[in-house]
């Protein structure tokens, strides 16, 4: 059984002054009270055009972000690579929707691909679908009862268009490609999108990857459907699986327009629907290819059991773990210290337009019961074994 309690591989990479700035941060994000201050007053900032950056970029942006550019991204690959940890850079700029900046982050994004296909510790890009097309339009084509307008119908072709160059250029390159999953109230647009462009490059092998965000009560049957359809029309499917990310707004909305809750009553329920999308793939990996996205030790643990029971290679290529950046080192450096394949999802783009991202980040771990003492415990456990080691033997 895979132990994640071993302080001296997880943080082999910090230094000491690593360590006490996330131990410093990951108790104020244990503070909700100070956490929505700082949302507020970072907010405000932004729309008086307060410079907030010399706050921000020491502290929660160095913990959580690779840098401002793919190249300001390239020392903390190699670093993570010696510890066998691989690297996805996200450009993760978020709510904004003008045709200029819709068209530079295409370009970026193609860019992540192109640098993925030289660098052998990339070995993934990806992307949000919102950074390429606003909300509204996506909400609108997701609606079989709304009619679009000539204008709307050209966004809608316009943003299948970009996907379209998206995946053919990771297709040419060789690089997976995964794209990320939005609200409810629209993904079925995004899902009809990448099974059009699964159909048309995955069939090899799975290029291209959509996300599945399992605390929705329809997608372990979404999964099972896109898998029938995939071997009706032969093509490999590729499937990031995660918990989700934007459980109250789907509550909220549901509530407000008086349908029922596309989320799961619980976490429990969202825990065995995970597990059992996991137990399902590794039934059929045949045809499909998992990345595992999950701060969840019970589920890290569950995938590398199904694969050890398959007598699977560790480093299938058919298998990946993944966590965020700064956050659950402990799974992902005692998992790449086994030997399995794990990747570091890492942000990267300016202070300015990162600040959505930090934001949220900052609202999950203070919302997640037991995320941020995690943290915090074995932050604390490795500054005393470090402290230890010191101490003079009497």
């Amino acid at each position: 059984m895979i132990l994640f309690d071993d302080t001296a591989i997880a943080f082999e990479s910090k230094n000491d002054n690593d360590l006490l700035r996330a131990f410093f941060l990951f108790k104020t994000v244990a503070n909700p009270s100070l956490v929505k201050m700082s949302k507020v007053l970072v907010e405000t900032a932004q729309k008086i055009h307060f410079p907030v950056a010399w706050a921000v970029k020491p502290t929660i942006y160095r913990q959580f972000v690779g840098g401002e550019s793919i190249e300001n991204c390239f020392k903390l690959v190699r670093v993570l690579e010696k510890y066998h940890v691989k690297a996805i850079l996200d450009y993760s700029v978020e709510g904004m929707s003008s045709e200029s900046i819709i068209q530079h982050t295409l370009e970026e994004t193609l860019r992540t691909i192109d640098n993925a296909a030289i660098d052998a510790n990339v070995p993934f890009a990806v992307f949000k679908p919102t950074a390429l097309c606003s909300h509204e339009v996506l909400e609108k084509a997701a609606d079989p009862n709304y009619a679009l307008t000539e204008t709307e119908r050209g966004e809608a072709s316009k943003f299948k268009e970009r996907i379209a160059v998206l995946c053919k250029r990771a297709y040419e390159k060789e690089v997976r490609l995964m794209i990320d999953a939005e609200d409810s109230w629209y993904q079925s647009f995004v899902d009809d999108v990448i099974t059009e462009m699964m159909m048309l490059y995955n069939k090899e092998r799975a290029i291209v990857f959509n996300t599945l965000q399992m605390y929705r009560a329809d997608r372990l049957d979404f999964l099972k459907a896109s898998y029938e359809k995939a071997v009706a029309n032969n093509y490999y499917l590729g499937v990031k699986f995660v918990r989700g990310a934007y459980m109250e707004k789907e509550r909220e909305r549901a509530f407000q327009m008086g349908y029922p809750s596309p989320i799961h009553p619980d976490k429990q329920a969202t825990d065995d629907a995970f597990d059992a999308a996991l137990q399902f793939s590794m039934e059929h990996l045949d045809r499909i290819s998992i990345f595992c996205g999950t701060h969840n030790e019970n589920s890290c643990r569950l995938f590398a059991t199904l694969m050890e029971k398959q007598g699977l290679s560790k480093d299938d290529e058919r298998c990946y773990f993944s966590q965020l950046y700064g956050m659950s080192d402990n799974i992902s450096f005692n998992l790449a210290n086994k030997g399995y394949n794990v990747a570091k999802y890492v942000p990267y783009g300016p202070v300015k337009s990162v600040l959505p991202y930090l934001i949220r980040r900052a609202e999950e771990n203070t919302s997640i019961a037991g995320q941020t003492n995690r943290e915090l415990s074995l932050i604390k456990k490795e500054r005393q074994r470090r402290k230890n080691l010191r101490a003079p033997i009497s």
